[in-house]
């Protein structure tokens, strides 16, 4: 192949890499547990401190063994090192936008709030238990839904006893709140 057609300039690599989509609505607040801005925290650091300068160095390595376009360790870890530069600017975004909401905090409030952990029966009469919590720590599995999610916006600011609606796909179906509690789960 001629050389015409390979691409020696790192900018020329193809970056099939998207920033990733923020799901958190202009003019909303980045509502965080104290545990999701430490994972956040932690993630941010081992990335900058250990990861990048790791790569970084295997990039280095792998540039100085001569033509980049057929150099599988240069590529592979250079598009690496784009994916790790991706989610450091997303970690930094998230935390600087912050606000820690500490469920602790909130003891002896009636209504359900960010961070509030909540038992409601759904139209079948089947109880399920979830916690209001961030867009980045959200976890069906793990009981936490995300507080802007249909459930989560139809449960804010019910108190024990009231009947919500949320609206899925198919259509709405009501929700009745039975329990509000404010209690700090690990991760």
């Amino acid at each position: 192949m001629s050389k015409a057609f390979t691409t020696e300039n790192d900018d020329a690599l193809p970056d099939d890499d998207f920033e990733e989509v923020d799901q958190i609505p202009a003019g909303t607040k980045n509502y965080l547990t104290p545990n999701s801005y430490a994972t956040l925290q932690t993630e941010l650091n081992w990335l900058l401190r250990d990861e990048r300068p790791r790569v970084t160095e295997i990039v280095s390595w792998a540039a100085g063994n001569g033509d980049r376009s057929e150099n599988g360790d240069y590529i592979f870890n250079k598009k690496r090192l784009r994916e790790i530069d991706r989610r450091i600017r997303y970690l930094i975004k998230r935390l600087d936008n912050a606000e820690v909401v500490d469920p602790k905090r909130q003891q002896g409030l009636q209504q359900v709030f960010f961070g509030a952990t909540v038992t409601y029966a759904d139209a079948a009469d089947q109880e399920h238990t979830v916690q209001l919590v961030g867009v980045d720590e959200a976890d069906l599995a793990k009981g936490k839904i995300n507080w802007l999610s249909p459930v989560g916006r139809a449960l804010m600011k019910a108190k024990v006893g009231d009947e919500v609606t949320v609206r899925t796909g198919s259509g709405t179906e009501p929700l009745e709140v039975i329990k509000i509690e404010y209690i700090t789960t690990s991760n």
